[in-house]
């Protein structure tokens, strides 16, 4: 890969309910506004030679609206984070404030993930699209592991709390740009604390 596309899916059903998912098990489809951002995303990022996506629904249809043509690729290394007991349920019904009170280690209640289970497990599926012979890949994901990518890119590890990445919204990024990026996650992830 010498060029990557990431994008974070576009508008779903579950977004307009304000819900956390983290279980691909659980149907959401786009809505049809999120049809529209997911075509518009192929329009304005341009042709690729291979998309990769999540096992979830949502990725792999803004995946197939937006470049139709193109040969996709399942990275579940890269799916959502599991989120446990907050499955279901919406922000401020208890996961905002366990992601502001607990460590990068503790495991989010109700068998979900550490986030840095997740982070180490983001850099396992970064590290297969990094390495693919095409040269240039999308990668459609979720909204935590594209952020910790763009904070990467400008030097600072993960955080608690993240900001919202705009669904379907093309952040392009040269090879070697997303290898310094993912070294800062790396990094990271043998020291996690939140800085």
């Amino acid at each position: 890969m010498e060029k990557l596309i990431l994008a974070r899916h576009a508008e779903a059903d579950h977004n307009v309910r304000g819900v956390l998912n983290g279980d691909r098990s659980v149907p959401t489809r786009l809505t049809t506004h999120g049809r529209e951002q997911a075509r518009a995303l192929g329009r304005n990022a341009g042709p690729v030679d291979l998309v990769a996506h999540t096992e979830f629904r949502r990725t792999e249809e803004t995946a197939a609206l937006a470049w139709p043509g193109a040969p996709r690729l399942v990275v579940p290394d890269v799916n959502e984070i599991a989120f446990g007991c907050f499955e279901g349920t919406r922000w401020t019904d208890g996961y905002g404030e366990w992601a502001r009170t607990s460590g990068p280690l503790d495991r989010c209640p109700g068998d979900g993930e550490s986030r840095v289970e997740a982070v180490r497990r983001y850099l396992r599926g970064y590290r297969i699209v990094l390495e693919r012979p095409e040269d240039t890949v999308a990668l459609v994901a979720h909204g935590a592991p594209i952020r910790y990518v763009l904070l990467a890119l400008e030097g600072r590890p993960p955080q608690a709390v993240l900001a919202n990445v705009p669904p379907a919204w093309p952040f392009a990024l040269p090879r070697n740009a997303f290898e310094r990026a993912l070294e800062v996650i790396e990094c990271w992830t043998g020291e996690p604390v939140w800085a």
